[in-house]
């Protein structure tokens, strides 16, 4: 899973290192770069830090940048939860100080809540979302379909970011030892992958000259 933080205050900053132990990756931002935050891509929920100013948080909540499958938690403290009105568009709240328990699990209610995803079975990277538990694949939030080696191979790949694979060594961890096809069986299916998940503008498979491929890390 990768989330978001949007705080202003020092005390948010410890979800960063309880949230790790978790293995989710967490990226950090100030309450005003949050229209823009909002609006990037690969994320999968938002953490969003009540300022001083309730009408303010309010109006960032509502931001016209925002995704409208983006779940946003709002972390607030005991003395700001009259402040907040229940037709404030949050999926959940995060009341300070809270435990990375609970935090991790609130995350993966409100991810599932809004997509239908166990954010804990996914990989993402950018606009591509792979759903490991369901064997799907999305581009741009539009369900792409792989056939069954393409799906492994796009999943090895993903899991193993930034480690460039021979073709020799793809050939036996995804399609197994006993496989006696030749290297250019990676190749194909490759180039198959490629056309259904890249755009002249996003590319996600490297090649390694003279050696191979690799998924790059973010």
């Amino acid at each position: 899973m990768r989330v978001m933080i949007l705080h202003q205050s020092e005390g948010a900053a410890y979800l960063q290192r309880d949230l790790a132990a978790f293995d989710i990756e967490v990226e950090t931002g100030s309450l005003s770069d949050a229209e823009e935050a909002l609006a990037q891509p690969g994320f999968d929920a938002v953490i969003l830090e009540a300022g001083a100013n309730a009408d303010e948080t309010r109006r960032l909540l509502e931001s016209p940048t925002r995704p409208a499958r983006l779940p946003v938690l709002l972390l607030l403290r005991v003395e700001q939860m009259t402040g907040i009105d229940p037709s404030w568009p949050v999926d959940d709240f995060i009341v300070l100080p809270a435990a990375a328990e609970e935090l991790q699990l609130r995350l993966r209610r409100a991810v599932w809540r809004k997509t239908g995803l166990d954010a804990a079975s996914t990989l993402r990277s950018g606009d591509l979302l792979v759903d490991l538990a369901n064997y799907k694949v999305f581009v741009s939030e539009q369900a792409v379909s792989l056939t069954f080696k393409e799906f492994e191979l796009l999943r090895f790949l993903m899991t193993n970011r930034g480690k460039v694979f021979t073709r020799e060594a793809l050939l036996n961890r995804v399609w197994g030892y006993e496989y006696y096809g030749g290297a250019r069986t990676v190749d194909v299916h490759i180039r198959r992958l490629r056309s259904k998940i890249e755009t002249n503008s996003t590319l996600y498979i490297e090649t390694v000259r003279n050696v191979g491929y690799r998924f790059p890390a973010e």
